[in-house]
């Protein structure tokens, strides 16, 4: 589906009186411009094309930074939906419980429909067990969100599954087939869909599990090689990774062999990363695409095009909009990675096992299981602030 957002988003939605029916999103979103995933990504439903070039071949048409590093990579501006929708219109979305806390701080945006509509769920609403019935609401308005984002945006909309599941392997499936499950009630069809799911053991097996029954997953909180090969092993469809994350603890922890070994060869640890990540599924044929996340600069993304999608701050957007396409000698865009270039990157025969429980575990240096754990953390709370509002709140006023 295709919605033009050239016009204002209210004049968007006046005609889609279903879509005001049924609600949408709001709060922090991550969306990929018109140009061309904390995160909702983004993607595109056609896979990209990642021509070769540099920005001097660039056409005519290409009068930007931005549409030049956007011929070699999908860029995702990290924006905040009520302020960017025209500056930078999305193709895609995610929805998950940061988003909900954003619509729910803001009544009067034309997003806080989609909650009032869970909250009167006549099914949530005869749980007499009050910690099913207000998980039963999050979920209806989870994909309340996400069906309304979907009329929105022409690409996949991704959808948080509570990370409170993450080492449940079967929890994670059960969940997504009762979010697949609402979204056809609201004829949200699967190939317009990810499930986002933390990379645990137990979250890349269920990623394994759903994809086999042709449900796209996304994996998140990747920060180490073991669990991009994995999750590539699984099939996921998209695998996040995040690069600033990795540089902040590099700068104030050590032990970490990966790390390590990156800065003995002069490299940045997130940066190097996502390139060993890149240069494994495309060597190896996996079909994962690879999503670059908190990605902090100019020279961040510089480094990384020819990724599948680079996640950018909105001043980075900006930036790169505003700047024209003559390099100076500092900047040049090239192609950093590619199939070509993975075709002649070495792995050791340690890195080309079958990855299981028991070596994904035993190969995840303190940095991946830190920083798992640090982002488990945050989305359980923020699935929890989610049910305690729900719970002040419910019923709603209108119902």
């Amino acid at each position: 589906m295709s919605l033009s957002l050239q016009s204002p988003l209210s004049s968007a939605l006046s005609s889609k009186s279903s879509f005001l029916q049924k609600g949408g999103g709001g709060g922090r979103l991550r969306l990929l411009s018109g140009s061309p995933s904390s995160n909702a990504i983004f993607f595109k439903l056609h896979n990209p094309s990642f021509p070769q070039i540099r920005a001097s071949s660039l056409d005519a048409g290409a009068s930007t930074e931005l549409d030049a590093v956007s011929s070699l990579s999908e860029i995702v501006p990290d924006t905040v939906v009520f302020d960017d929708f025209q500056k930078f219109p999305p193709t895609a979305a995610t929805v998950s419980s940061s988003l909900l806390l954003g619509i729910c701080s803001l009544p009067d945006t034309i997003f806080r429909s989609a909650v009032d509509t869970a909250l009167a769920d006549s099914g949530c609403s005869s749980l007499e067990n009050d910690v099913l019935r207000l998980s039963c609401f999050a979920n209806k308005a989870l994909v309340n969100v996400g069906g309304d984002l979907s009329k929105l945006v022409p690409g996949r909309v991704s959808t948080e599954v509570d990370a409170r599941l993450a080492y449940d392997t079967h929890g994670i499936i059960r969940k997504v087939h009762d979010l697949l499950k609402s979204y056809g009630e609201i004829d949200v069809p699967p190939e317009r869909l990810l499930f986002k799911i933390p990379a645990t053991w137990q979250g890349i097996e269920a990623s394994r599990l759903l994809e086999s029954e042709g449900i796209q997953t996304h994996l998140t909180f990747v920060y180490s090689f073991v669990q991009a090969a994995a999750a590539a092993q699984a099939g996921a469809s998209v695998i996040q990774i995040f690069v600033g994350r990795l540089r902040d603890w590099s700068r104030n922890h050590s032990g970490d062999p990966e790390i390590e070994a990156a800065l003995k060869r002069g490299e940045d640890p997130g940066l190097a990363l996502v390139t060993k990540a890149y240069n494994y599924i495309h060597k190896y044929g996996y079909k994962s695409k690879l999503m670059a996340a908190a990605v902090r600069n100019k020279q961040d993304l510089f480094s990384l095009l020819g990724v599948d999608y680079i996640i950018a701050p909105l001043k980075v957007m900006q930036s790169l909009k505003e700047s024209l396409t003559t390099p100076d000698e500092k900047y040049s865009f090239v192609r950093r990675l590619s199939p070509h270039s993975a075709a002649a990157y070495s792995f050791s025969e340690e890195e080309l096992i079958k990855w299981d429980q028991l070596s994904l575990a035993s190969a995840m240096g303190p940095a991946s299981v830190e920083l798992l754990a640090a982002g488990l953390d945050g989305y359980v709370n923020q699935a929890k602030r989610v049910e305690e509002l729900f719970a002040k709140i419910w019923p709603p006023p209108n119902v």
